[in-house]
Parts: C-alpha cells; structure tokens; sequence
C-alpha cells in the first residue's frame, strides 16, 4: 500500500499554499515533511487528509484517486501537537473513542486498548483523565488513539512541537519505535529537523510551497541542495571561495570537489586537536553539558565554529589547533558557491 502526491496545488486566492508538490510514500515508511512556518507543509498534510480542496494535481491511495473521498472514508487518522483529547474522558476511554464509534465489541475494545496501551508505555493509566498527564504522556495516548482503528496511513502535524526540548528527543526516540511496531506508514510535517531526523525514513524539505529536496535522510543531510537548505538542516557556517578550499584540503577533501565549491560546516565540524592542520585564534569559549563550545578565528577561513571535548582548558586569546570531521560538513552544488 502507498501514498501518492502527484503534482498538487493548493490555493488561497492566487497565493498557492503548496505549489506543484509530488512525493510518493511507501508501505511502513515515515516521511517528513521539514519547513518554515508558513512553508505550506501543513497546508499539504491537510490536503492529503481531505481537509483542503485541491486546486490541482491529485492524491492517490494504492493508485485510487482520493478525489472524490471524504476525509472519514480515507482510512487514515490525524494526530496534532497538542493531542486534542477530550478531558472528560478517562485515558482508556479515549484511545476507545473511534472503536465505539466502529460499534467495535466491548471485548475487543479492551483488548485492543490494553494492547495500545501497552506499546507506548501506559500500562496501568487507564482510569487517569488527560489533565493529570506530563505533555509527553498525552501526545502517548494521542498516538494510541489515532492507531486504535489501524489507518492505513496515519498523519503527524508538529507532534512533538508543544513538548519542552529533553522531553522532546527522548519521545522521538519513542515515537519512532512505536511507529516501527506497529508496521505503520506515516506522514509528518515538521519545522525541527532532529525531530524529522529522529523519525523518518525520508525527509522532503518544503519552501515557499515548493519541495525543494527530497531523498533518504542520510542523502539530504550529506548533501544539501543548496545554502539555504543547509542552514536550515543544521549546519551553522556556510564558508566559501579560498576559505572553503583551505577547509577541503585540511579534510583531505580537496580533489573530491570542484574549484568554487561553497562549504556548510556543523557546529561540531571543526574539533580542538594538537595534530589538527587548521590554526587560530580563539575568541570566545562557552562550556555546554557535551562539549566547550568554540568561535575560532582560523588562518585563511575566518570565524567559524568549533569544539573541544568537557575539561578543556581553553580561553579566548589561546591558540589552538583543529581536525575536520568529514561526517560533519557538506560540500554545496557548485551553482550556488557565490
């Protein structure tokens, strides 16, 4: 079974909300959807759910045109950032509420709620009201609810957004786990790229209505389409021209890229070590949990970021040497080293 999005436009107006959008999705995968706010990704996770009118193009199930299909007769379940439980309702009787809709047997309702309950970790929290629950545990019983009636296809709008950061890695992890147990294909739309990293198989990125890149998540990360995308995936320094040739050739990188080509650096690309062949100058130095946190003023590529490990001993004004670590930059189309 798999999902289809050929060529899809969505109007306001004459503002196209989604601009000619094709992406395919198949059986037990996850793909993301990575944009900006106002990027158009919700707007195209509510077309394929029916809740947004097409201006053209078309959505497909198992190649059946979606067309004509209400969102109800879709098959497929929606689960929002802010879970949208009712709070009236016990946990039990919430991940119940599209089985008794079904007119599904009590018997079976129990067991299938006990058995949802079990996967994402809530043995026991039958009889709680969601207002007793931590932020993470009621996005848990959101995703319960939405898996009760097994959809064909289950869509995640910002699951994870509402959540505080410490809380929001450890539940991706969980999220992922879940959604890989239960063999369940799903679409989520997102503007945090660890979250889309941590979820999906698949990432397509979104901008102005448009996707402007799409492919495995190791794909899109190691090789961004253009400056722009980089940034917006993580990477914290576009350096270019001679400084960009000086950082390839210290990676040993230099006869893999043409003359020209830009380079978008992490945070942790450049790492203090004494047999580093880059030299500088440090200029500011902030101690964070994992690392010492560095902006380094290097010989022939200018300020850029850069790390040493906990205990290190080093202040602005130091000179340090540093190593490149190959797995954390990305070498830019040559079209867009400008």
């Amino acid at each position: 079974m798999s999902l289809s999005i050929s060529d899809v436009t969505v109007r306001y107006g004459d503002t196209a909300a989604v601009d000619h959008v094709s992406l395919d999705l198949a059986a037990g995968e996850v793909l993301a959807v990575l944009g900006p706010s106002g990027c158009g990704k919700s707007t195209l996770l509510r077309a394929v759910a029916g809740l947004e009118p097409l201006s053209a193009g078309a959505i497909a199930w198992d190649g059946t045109d979606l067309g004509g299909t209400p969102t109800h007769k879709r098959g497929f379940a929606l689960m929002f950032q802010d879970g949208q439980l009712f709070s009236h309702l016990t946990v039990a009787r919430n991940v119940a509420y599209a089985l008794r809709l079904r007119r599904t047997p009590s018997a079976r309702v129990a067991s299938r709620v006990r058995e949802l309950l079990a996967l994402v970790g809530l043995e026991g929290y039958d009889d709680r009201l969601p207002g007793t629950l931590s932020g993470g545990e009621r996005q848990r019983v959101a995703l319960a609810r939405a898996l009760a009636v097994e959809p064909r296809l289950i869509l995640l709008d910002e699951p994870l957004s509402a959540l505080d950061a410490t809380l929001r890695e450890r539940l991706a992890g969980d999220l992922r786990s879940i959604l890989q147990a239960a063999g369940t294909t799903a679409l989520l739309v997102t503007h945090d790229h660890e979250e889309a990293f941590a979820l999906a198989d698949r990432l397509a990125v979104m901008r102005a209505g448009r996707v402007v890149q799409a492919g495995a998540i190791d794909e899109v990360w190691r090789a961004p389409v253009d400056e722009e995308t980089a940034l917006f995936l993580g990477y914290a320094r576009i350096v270019r021209e001679d400084a960009a040739a000086r950082v390839l050739a210290a990676a040993g990188m230099a006869s893999s890229y043409p003359s020209g080509a830009a380079v978008a650096l992490r945070r942790s690309a450049l790492v203090v070590d004494p047999d580093g062949s880059l030299h500088g100058r440090v200029e500011s130095a902030r101690v964070t949990p994992e690392q010492v946190r560095l902006v380094v003023s290097v010989d022939s590529v200018g300020s850029v970021d850069a790390v040493a490990p906990l205990g290190s001993r080093v202040s602005p004004g130091d000179e340090v040497a540093l190593r490149v670590d190959v797995t954390r930059l990305a070498a830019l189309p040559i079209a867009q080293a400008t």
